[in-house]
């Protein structure tokens, strides 16, 4: 697949998340920031990547090893959204990062480091800064928490 259909489908993709978004709202406000944000933060995300794909110059077409890499990418993010519940969002994102980091060239040492360290820095942010009430999952049962 060439990168620039790639990105095209990474914008409309982001489009039709931010479209279903928009509507998000919970029946009593209990969270400063609201369901809105994160999938319109993800959606933005995910456009701004398509459209610099679409519009970078020099791109390559995909090989077989960076589709593979993807198809990996996207079946350990399958995972990670079936165990987030269970698993707790700093433990199931770690657990995500390291197959995401390895299929895409890291070690498993520094794609465990990265996955642990963004877990937890998106957990603070989330639940400290931003008050957005993610599961804590196993770690509530191990440290005796909510």
């Amino acid at each position: 697949m060439n990168d620039r259909i790639l990105g095209g489908i990474c914008v409309v993709l982001a489009v039709a998340m931010a479209w279903a978004a928009k509507d998000y709202a919970a029946p009593i406000s209990y969270e400063p920031v609201g369901p809105r944000a994160f999938p319109l933060l993800l959606a933005t995300l995910i456009g701004a990547s398509g459209l610099w794909l679409v519009v970078r110059p020099g791109h390559h077409a995909a090989t077989f090893a960076h589709l593979k890499a993807l198809g990996f990418a996207a079946a350990a993010i399958f995972v990670y959204a079936l165990l987030f519940q269970w698993l707790g969002f700093t433990l199931a994102t770690a657990a995500m990062a390291l197959p995401v980091g390895m299929a895409f060239g890291g070690s498993w040492k520094h794609s465990l480091a990265g996955g642990v360290g963004l877990g937890l820095l998106l957990f603070l942010l989330f639940d400290k800064l931003l008050d957005v009430v993610l599961p804590t999952g196993l770690l509530a049962i191990v440290l005796g928490g909510r």
